[in-house]
């Protein structure tokens, strides 16, 4: 178990959130992270209210432990979600547009925990100030779509001073090294992605987790490119897609079947905003193929448990290192990727209302990892 305050107030045991990623945040992932000792988060993008119980009906029967539900504010129409995710999840968040105090109200009367994923300290504050529980602080390094301009631990620094409610890092975070990093620099939790689109409980396309595998960090672009449903939203992908549908005449390249009634089909149209799954067919590798700069780190497929073990292991093994050193550098600016590339040594935060509380203390209870 290793204690924080995002751990304390979720009521997770570990400080590792999954990323809330449409078409793949759906149930069996999402209850093998909480499983795991995490916090699974499901996406309620785009979901009537009907669809939403249904999927919400799933988790809850398979674990009764602490998860979440993410919105992405541009799809969100029908607030009937809302309320329904937060009558059940412990955690309720929003993304991709400014915070909005009706809706934290309405998950506050549900008793939930609201969150907000910001991409500027201006934002974190906003987000505070309408009442959120929680911020994610999302750098640039980040898969899918990205909401701020610059590289996490700049953002977390810029954010931590200016917010007083636990912050969740997101962005690049692969390694147990980027999770150590970040705990000792102030934030309460990490945020994952890429990571769990590879894992075995994950309904990613093969070919797409292929690609996954086999792309560094390099591969990578930020682009504008994939836009149809969502425009003017810039998003990080394998340069490989851009590169596929590029070469792509046909306008439709594919069809997506309905998660609970695979008959029904549409079709998928050249940068058209979706994630491939098992449920994808089509020319698969001209699709988006969301990636973050942690992909360096996707080197084959795992069970959600055994990512949230190898990530907690070495970040355990890295805090302990820095906490018996007794001192050590203290990272400020560049990218959280780099920085655990390079090897850097991690120290502790300035923030007074963000102690590095997990650097300090860590206490790791390797039974409750894969614990029903």
């Amino acid at each position: 178990m290793m204690q924080t305050r995002f751990t304390r107030l979720v009521g997770c045991e570990l400080p590792i959130q999954m990323a809330g990623m449409g078409g793949i945040a759906i149930p069996p992932l999402v209850v093998a992270v909480c499983r795991a000792g995490g916090l699974g988060m499901l996406a309620g993008t785009g979901s009537s209210p009907e669809t939403m119980q249904r999927l919400l009906d799933d988790v809850r029967a398979g674990t009764d432990r602490p998860f979440g539900v993410n919105f992405l504010m541009p799809y969100l129409r029908e607030t009937a979600c809302v309320d329904a995710a937060a009558a059940v999840a412990r955690v309720v968040e929003f993304f991709y547009g400014a915070p909005d105090a009706h809706l934290v109200e309405r998950v506050h009367a549900a008793g939930a925990l609201a969150c907000w994923q910001v991409g500027s300290a201006d934002e974190a504050q906003a987000a505070e100030r309408t009442g959120c529980d929680l911020i994610v602080a999302q750098g640039v390094e980040a898969g899918g779509h990205i909401r701020g301009q610059i590289g996490l631990l700049t953002l977390l620094d810029q954010v931590l001073r200016r917010v007083r409610v636990p912050v969740i890092a997101a962005g690049g975070v692969g390694s147990g090294r980027a999770m150590a990093t970040a705990l000792a620099g102030g934030a309460a939790a990490v945020r994952v992605g890429t990571r769990f689109v590879a894992a075995l409980e994950s309904p990613a396309h093969p070919l797409y987790v292929e690609h996954l595998v086999e792309a560094r960090a390099q591969d990578t672009e930020v682009t504008h490119a994939f836009d149809l449903g969502w425009p003017d939203a810039p998003h990080r992908v394998l340069r490989s897609s851009l590169d596929a549908a590029r070469g792509v005449a046909d306008d439709v390249i594919g069809a997506d079947h309905d998660y609970f009634d695979p008959r029904r089909r549409s079709p998928i149209r050249r940068w058209q905003v979706l994630t491939p799954t098992v449920l994808t067919t089509g020319t698969i590798a001209a699709m988006p193929l969301w990636a973050g700069e942690s992909v360096d780190f996707v080197t084959r497929r795992q069970s959600a448990a055994d990512i949230v073990r190898e990530l907690v292991d070495e970040a355990a093994q890295l805090l302990r290192e820095h906490r018996m050193a007794g001192s050590a550098v203290v990272i400020q600016g560049g990218s959280l990727h780099d920085a655990a590339a390079a090897g850097m040594r991690v120290g502790r935060a300035s923030h007074p209302a963000h102690p590095p509380d997990a650097s300090s203390t860590v206490a790791v209870t390797r039974s409750a990892w894969c614990s029903t």
